[in-house]
């Protein structure tokens, strides 16, 4: 189905960390005519065009605004849950993506843009999109992502589905950046595990991309180049700190026990797997490629 010239745009996680560096670039086009975005958090931006909900995406007041829409770009997602219990963070997740794809078939949306993760891999290298999930054991977030691919490519197969890699930039989540201005590192044999990341600005041009071509399925997303954890440390500081894995993971793992900081320890166990991808559909599809580089996209997180 060919897109419209103008676009109204339905945005779940309309306050997350990505929407700040997407919906600028959004607004800012002229084939959209409005957005309307909806998250528990108040409002982090605001333009003529765009209208801010402080509202769950499992309300049944979603089925209220949807109608009239072109396109559906659900970023609403659970990635830290604190001290949330596993069986709220899957409601919200699994079944509040659900309830919000069911909505926008109600209503007659037919372009939908799903933000995955390439953590649905869990590991290996130069994976293209035809590789298995495998999303890393105890590690809720991918384990999520994974359950919602599948639930999409049954029921609304006609989904773009966007993999990133780890999304840094200005916006990202403070927990990465905490992990890149620290001065330690995990002890792990060499070679070093393997890892891309992606600029949010870059994901951002994907989203737009994906938005005026008729793409479905997975797409996966990565600045050129690869980096080890140790290697990301080593760029900051000269002298930088080595410490068992173990140590690390007891004492990150306590803290979010006793105060709810971070995220499951399982987090960390993707800094010991070596994971990158192969981004030759998003070339060929959407005619996407990163502006920024490995080492300028981890330069960018201050």
């Amino acid at each position: 189905m060919p897109r419209p010239n103008t676009m109204r745009i339905f945005v779940t996680g309309s306050s997350s960390h990505l929407a700040r560096a997407w919906l600028p670039k959004l607004c800012a086009d002229q084939r959209i005519e409005r957005v309307i975005g909806v998250d528990l958090a108040p409002a982090i931006f605001t333009h003529a065009k765009f209208t801010h909900h402080i509202l769950d995406i499992r309300s049944p007041d979603i089925g209220a605004l949807v109608p009239g829409c072109d396109a559906l770009v659900h970023l609403a997602w659970v990635v830290l849950r604190g001290k949330m219990n596993a069986a709220a963070m899957h409601d919200v997740n699994v079944r509040g993506t659900q309830l919000v794809f069911e909505a926008a078939r109600a209503a007659g949306i037919a372009h939908l843009i799903h933000l995955s993760s390439a953590a649905v891999y869990g590991s290996g290298d130069k994976l293209t999109e035809a590789a298995p999930f495998n999303p890393l054991p105890g590690f809720l977030y991918a384990q999520h992502k994974a359950e919602v691919e599948n639930y999409l490519a049954r029921e609304f197969p006609e989904t773009l589905c966007l993999r990133p890699h780890i999304i840094l930039g200005p916006h990202c989540q403070p927990l990465l950046k905490q992990l890149l201005h620290q001065p330690c590192y995990p002890r792990l044999p060499d070679p070093q595990p393997r890892l891309q990341c992606v600029h949010e600005d870059d994901v951002a041009d994907a989203i737009n991309a994906g938005l005026f071509n008729a793409i479905s399925g997975p797409i996966n997303l990565a600045a050129a180049g690869e980096y080890s954890f140790k290697h990301a440390i080593a760029a900051r500081y000269r002298h930088p700190i080595a410490l068992p894995f173990g140590m690390i993971k007891t004492a990150l793992s306590l803290a979010w026990r006793v105060t709810g900081y971070g995220g499951e320890p399982a987090w960390l166990d993707g800094m010991r797997q070596t994971l990158t991808l192969d981004c030759a559909r998003a070339q060929s599809t959407l005619d996407w490629r990163p502006k920024f580089d490995a080492d300028a996209v981890l330069a960018a997180v201050n």
